[in-house]
């Protein structure tokens, strides 16, 4: 496939990646936001084009705001790897890709730009309008794979995109006095605790037991809706953040 025609009037070029399949006859019903990581754009677009790398995503956001089409919708890219969500193990299958242009943690994760941003609230409002796709299927590459990627990141507007009818957004509740689960906790709490992350999406089985997965997807969750404090512990704050977005996931 040498070119195609866009999915959406905002794509300013097409740029075909030959990496993708058929999307196993499912529908997409998610969007998945990723950072490119890498420290140039060109660089991160020729690996997401070339065949070796096996990696693709649909949409591509520069900083200044253009949009690049690499695969249409309707087939599967390849951009969540390993992943799951609500026991879902073929994310790639079921979402749309957009990849954003940015070095990531790597290169000190620099704040993403005014027009970036906008053009990445515009892009999911125009796929949510003709996929019918619910702001609780709006996810982060971290939220998918938790400890085996940590993009968008901590900096990403998620508030910013929820006023604008992209995704889901909670006030995160501040640090506070109360009972603090970490690493090695045993007990009712503990599985409490992994019940309500699994009940949001996250791959997490109900063991009563804090072991390093269950650290991996606290940290995961803090880093989508409470970055100001990522440490793996699920102290009072954190658990209510987590009962604040249980109603709404």
């Amino acid at each position: 496939m040498d070119s195609f025609a866009p999915d959406s009037s905002l794509v300013a070029f097409v740029q075909a990646s030959p990496n993708h399949g058929d999307r196993r006859g499912r529908a997409p019903d998610c969007i998945v936001l990723h950072y490119t990581g890498m420290p140039t754009a060109e660089g991160a677009l020729a690996q997401l084009c070339n065949t070796k790398t096996e990696v693709s995503s649909h949409y591509f956001v520069f900083e200044d705001g253009r949009i690049a089409q690499l695969v249409p919708e309707e087939r599967r890219a390849w951009h969540a790897g390993r992943s799951s969500w609500f026991d879902d193990t073929d994310l790639n299958s079921a979402s749309i890709g957009i990849e954003i242009v940015n070095p990531g943690h790597d290169g000190g994760l620099p704040l993403f730009p005014d027009a970036q941003i906008d053009a990445v609230i515009a892009l999911c409002r125009d796929i949510i309008a003709r996929r019918a796709i619910t702001p609780a299927r709006i996810l982060a590459h971290s939220d998918i794979a938790p400890g085996r990627k940590v993009d968008p990141g901590k900096r990403f507007p998620w508030a910013r995109l929820a006023t604008e009818g992209v995704g889901l957004w909670r006030e995160p509740a501040p640090d506070m006095p109360g009972l603090v689960i970490g690493f090695g906790a045993t007990g009712a709490a503990v599985s409490a605790l992994q019940r309500d992350l699994r009940a949001l999406g996250y791959g997490l089985e109900e063991t009563g037991v804090f072991d390093a997965r269950t650290k991996t997807v606290v940290e995961a969750f803090q880093r989508r809706w409470r970055p100001q404090r990522i440490d793996g512990i699920a102290g009072a704050g954190t658990r209510a953040t987590i009962a604040a977005a249980a109603p709404i996931a």
